[in-house]
């Protein structure tokens, strides 16, 4: 079914301060959810909220999310996110680090004790928005291997960066795993009973595999192979270890509440005017994208897409058309508004 993005941001918002959030908290995260949804990631979307509500039922995360900034300097900040709400932590650190990039040029806060924070481009385009470049990663539960070897040890470990677009162009916005594909995409494919690409995991032995199960049992394939392993571990050590965060086979998944999950988070914001007037920068940017788009494609290529574009196109879609949103969501939905007494219904 479509639901349009009013309507599945008020239904959120319920459901999040329903579970104990405050209404600042359920706005903020129904806004991010949302958004992802409406750009196609629905593996980021409000499907999570089953999850927060299971943590809820068990106690394994506190709301509402009790922040606490433990060190703060000129151009730099370290917050400890209470085990709460981790798009609330990330939003507070990037809100943060534009707040000292406009004082110093660049800002730097990482986020250590956090849970799952989402849609990663929601982030850096709240940098980009202000005319800044927005970087942000986070680590997450071991679903990867070292390169060569069998075992779970590092998270898909996303990353985002964001450049501002110009009046008629929206940001250009990278946000990827370090992983070939998330594994929201491996759980699906099982959910669904579906079969996955091969090169996308590789089962308990190291083998690769086109069955999710085995590959939930196994390790994911690293973008790019050792590069991708690389690009997770230095991720871990930013987003984990420096913030005095959990990382490695530490951090645990919020996909079961077994504990805390102990998410840590880089969030780092860069005034372009430090370095030349934004309208510049925003006319270079401009036209390195329109070379790119008109550089010669590949056989059966009709276009050349911008990192975030077909997102950003999606979204659009989403604002006129709705979003669509399925039945297992829709369901477990409607399940929660009934959970927390609230007379909204998806239908």
């Amino acid at each position: 079914m479509r639901v349009s993005p009013d309507r599945l941001r008020e239904i959120t918002v319920q459901i999040v301060k329903g579970l104990g959030a405050s209404p600042e908290e359920a706005v903020l995260v129904a806004e991010s959810l949302v958004k992802a949804d409406m750009r196609g990631t629905d593996t980021h979307g409000v499907a999570y909220l089953k999850m927060l509500a299971d943590r809820v039922d068990v106690q394994m995360i506190n709301l509402p999310t009790p922040l606490n900034v433990i060190k703060e300097d000129v151009a730099t900040g370290l917050i400890d996110g209470g085990n709460g709400l981790g798009q609330v932590a990330a939003h507070r650190a990037m809100t943060m680090g534009i707040e000292k990039a406009q004082r110093c040029g660049v800002g730097c806060c990482l986020v250590r004790n956090t849970n799952n924070i989402g849609f990663l481009g929601f982030y850096t385009m709240m940098a980009a928005e202000k005319g800044m470049v927005g970087i942000i990663m986070t680590n997450a539960a071991a679903a990867m291997s070292p390169w060569g070897g069998t075992e779970a040890f590092f998270g898909t470990n996303p990353l985002s960066i964001a450049v501002p677009g110009n009046s008629k162009e929206a940001a250009i916005v990278l946000d990827m795993s370090s992983s070939l594909v998330a594994r929201g995409k491996i759980r699906r494919a099982h959910k669904l009973k579906e079969s996955i690409p091969l090169g996308w995991a590789f089962d308990e032995t190291g083998s690769p595999t086109t069955d999710p199960a085995a590959a939930l049992k196994g390790t994911l394939a690293p973008m790019g192979g050792p590069k991708g392993y690389g690009l997770a571990l230095m991720v871990d050590v930013l987003a984990g270890m420096l913030s005095g965060s959990k990382y490695g086979t530490g951090v645990k998944t919020f996909h079961q509440p077994e504990g805390p999950t102990g998410v840590g988070a880089c969030c780092i914001a860069i005034d372009v005017e430090r370095f030349m007037p934004l309208r510049e920068f925003k006319g270079l940017v401009r036209s390195y994208g329109e070379s790119i788009r008109g550089s010669k494609k590949a056989k059966g290529t009709s276009r050349i897409y911008l990192p975030g574009e077909i997102e950003s196109e999606k979204e659009q879609t989403s604002f006129r058309e709705g979003i669509e949103i399925n039945p297992d969501t829709t369901k477990h939905l409607n399940q929660l508004l009934e959970k927390i007494k609230s007379p909204l219904r998806l239908s």
